[in-house]
């Protein structure tokens, strides 16, 4: 009988139902979800599948064990009972990758990463019969988290973090990571068939993702993961069967129009590249073009954008001019919705309208807003259009 993990999925705040979403539809229940923190339960097919399939999180970690620890001798001696043994070989390289305390009496990062590191060599020592590991066989990192004294150990399954999908770069200036840009896509009502345009495409994140998500290219297709080399947990044929469903599901030629432009050539350039890399430059039009020049003869397009925010002095006096002429071409479009991510906090006032919904959203250690400018919607097709 195959083992059952409770595995958990880290997200940005306040994009947990996205990520639950993505969960489900692959086929697993979900157990809790936290701020941030999505868990659900699965097997280690569910481990390999996760990592090819989730677009909105970072990485998908084993649930080791969860107690609570107000002393650094309940923290060792807790950590010391759970059955290391059941998850690292005797050859493994093990480590706290990452420790975070929030409102709770231990706070060191470094001392509660020491401690958990011991504890764990204490256990494997009476398990295992040795006084010293090697640790020259595949790599075990954990992360460690406190909140409110209730201490989750997880076992990351992922090892480089799920944005990176493989086919980035080069990147622009105030890039939006991978996984944030398909869950701002995945917040809006676009599918396929629906017109996208980003007019400040940079690297072509938001392009590249929205071709991806429409030609079924799982993000995980063009890179590896850490626990592909865990033979005790993962037997090497479900990664096989992994990669291969997720061949099997592509669907390139699919009929979409995305486009992306940009004033800055080299971007363009590099967007291109980026597009290629992911195998969707065939399914996207990359253009050197001012945001003015935006217009577009259909209806019931999306305007999908990370515009400039200004981290710099002189970029700042620009913003007003590039806001307004998003607001003014946007106002020319019939029908269409608009969605940005920005930091700027008169992007409402230069757009020239309010938006119907925003919401407050961390990109990296930056507050910014996503702004909901929502059009109507198509009318419904009737007969064979």
């Amino acid at each position: 009988m195959r083992k059952i993990f409770e595995l958990y999925a880290p997200c940005h705040f306040g994009l947990e139902a996205i990520l639950k979403k993505e969960i489900i539809d692959i086929g697993y229940d979900i157990t809790r979800v936290e701020d941030g923190r999505v868990y659900f339960e699965g097997d280690d097919e569910a481990i390999a599948r996760a990592n090819m399939w989730l677009r909105t999180t970072e990485r998908v970690l084993i649930k080791v064990a969860e107690f609570k620890a107000t002393t650094f001798s309940e923290l060792f001696d807790s950590v010391a009972a759970i059955p290391w043994e059941d998850y690292i070989p005797a050859d493994g390289r093990f480590w706290v990758s990452k420790a975070t305390s929030i409102k709770s009496k231990l706070f060191s990062p470094s001392d509660i990463q020491s401690i958990v590191k011991k504890a764990m060599v204490e256990r494997m020592k009476k398990i295992y019969k040795k006084e010293w590991f090697e640790e020259t066989g595949a790599d075990y990192p954990l992360r460690v988290s406190l909140n409110k004294d209730i201490v989750t150990i997880g076992l990351d399954t992922t090892g480089v973090s799920l944005h990176k999908r493989g086919y980035r770069t080069m990147t622009a200036k105030a890039p939006i990571t991978e996984t944030l840009a398909a869950a701002l896509i995945m917040l809006t009502p676009w599918k396929k068939d629906r017109i996208l345009v980003d007019p400040f495409c940079g690297s072509g994140t938001f392009v590249i993702e929205a071709a991806m998500l429409a030609a079924n290219i799982a993000p995980g297709l063009k890179r590896g993961f850490l626990s592909g080399k865990w033979s005790n947990l993962i037997d090497k044929q479900i990664w096989d069967d992994a990669y291969e469903e997720a061949r099997e599901m592509v669907s390139i030629d699919t009929n979409v129009d995305i486009q992306g432009y940009d004033i800055d050539k080299s971007v363009v350039e590099a967007a291109r590249s980026n597009a290629t890399r992911a195998g969707v430059m065939d399914m996207l039009h990359l253009q050197y073009r001012d945001v003015a020049s935006l217009s577009h003869p259909k209806k019931y397009g999306f305007i999908i954008t990370n515009p400039p925010y200004g981290e710099r002095l002189e970029e700042k006096e620009n913003l007003p001019a590039i806001y307004k002429s998003l607001g003014d071409r946007y106002a020319a479009l019939d029908s269409w919705s608009l969605y940005l991510i920005t930091s700027y906090e008169d992007a409402q006032k230069y757009i020239g309208r309010e938006s119907d919904k925003n919401r407050k959203i961390y990109n990296g250690m930056m507050q910014t807003r996503f702004y909901q400018y929502m059009g109507p919607k198509p009318p419904k097709r009737t007969g064979r259009e």
